[in-house]
């Protein structure tokens, strides 16, 4: 049975991926709990004969020596959701930074069959905005942050230092890579800090007036489970970068309010306020390049808000 280790493990993308896997690998969950969950669905899990978990920060070099060699490595370890970006961008900054050459440092030496990165779509966000990228946006694009002085471009920044690492240290050392780019995955135990679960508590606490920042601007949302389906495809392919994503129901975040509104039978006046600055106005993936690895997704936004507003009204 193929050993595999996520960093991350116990957040939102890491513990579903993690479940995902345990069915049919031995799975290794790494995290610090600083941001995942421990609760009764990660203790569930846990009790799954093929998953086992460490305890480790990775922005701590004598912390890695708890980890063992393994077959494939998914490095999703990362302080991500809007609100840190801007409240505390240094802290961002410093843990995803140091937790990817630390574990970098270690696969040098634990090397299995292949590591990968997850970056982001904010990797590229810059080049939207100042640049009018294409849009659904391929993988060939440039990367770039708009202002240094924005913290936004903390989580940005700090995605596109990890694939220049990932890139670098896999041509220095011979070693199999792939960058995976996410793009607005959503789902249940998703935590309160991204706009899907921020609308769901806000619809079930009826907020009247209800304020959505940045109403016009799209985003193509990819449910959770297409969106692990499609990370382990990358892992077990030769593709270096592949953006993950749904590129069939890109949507105006006021329309995705009403729709969330529709769903939890609420009916509040809205109010449509300013984006946060640096927010683009349009994102939508290619997965072209997904396609060819025999990808398609397989849930519509419709049945992933109603699974996911379930999973909030039960907790």
């Amino acid at each position: 049975m193929e050993k595999v280790l996520i960093t991350g493990g116990a957040g939102f993308i890491g513990f579903h991926l993690a479940s995902y896997l345990s069915k049919k690998a031995s799975v290794t969950i790494c995290d610090n709990l600083s941001r995942g969950r421990d609760d009764a669905d990660l203790k569930a899990l846990l009790d799954s004969k093929n998953v086992s978990f460490v305890k480790c920060d990775l922005t701590k070099t004598d912390d890695l020596g708890k980890l063992e060699k393994h077959d494939y490595v998914y490095h999703l370890a990362a302080v991500q959701g809007t609100k840190n970006f801007y409240e505390k961008p240094h802290t961002v900054l410093r843990t995803n930074l140091l937790s990817t050459i630390n574990l970098l440092d270690w696969y040098v030496l634990h090397r299995g069959k292949k590591i990968l990165f997850s970056s982001s779509s904010e990797a590229y966000a810059g080049t939207i905005t100042k640049f009018a990228g294409k849009i659904p946006t391929p993988e060939g694009i440039a990367l770039s942050i708009d202002d240094v002085f924005n913290p936004r471009w903390s989580y940005g920044g700090s995605k596109i230092a990890g694939e220049l690492l990932f890139a670098n240290y896999a041509k220095a050392h011979g070693f199999d890579m792939s960058i995976i780019r996410y793009h607005n995955v959503y789902g249940p135990r998703m935590g309160e800090d991204h706009v899907v679960p921020q609308f769901i508590r806000r619809a079930q606490a009826k907020e009247d007036p209800f304020d959505v920042y940045g109403g016009r601007e799209t985003r193509a949302f990819c449910y959770i489970d297409d969106a692990v389906r499609a990370t382990e495809l990358v892992m077990k392919s030769h593709e270096r970068t592949v953006h993950i994503g749904n590129d069939c129901e890109e949507i105006m975040i006021i329309d995705l309010a009403k729709k969330i509104f529709e769903a939890t039978g609420f009916n509040p006046r809205i109010n449509v306020q300013q984006a946060p600055e640096g927010s683009v106005l349009r994102r939508c993936p290619d997965i072209s390049l997904l396609r060819k690895l025999g990808f398609e997704p397989s849930t519509s936004l419709n049945d992933g808000l109603k699974k996911t507003i379930g999973w909030y009204s039960k907790v």
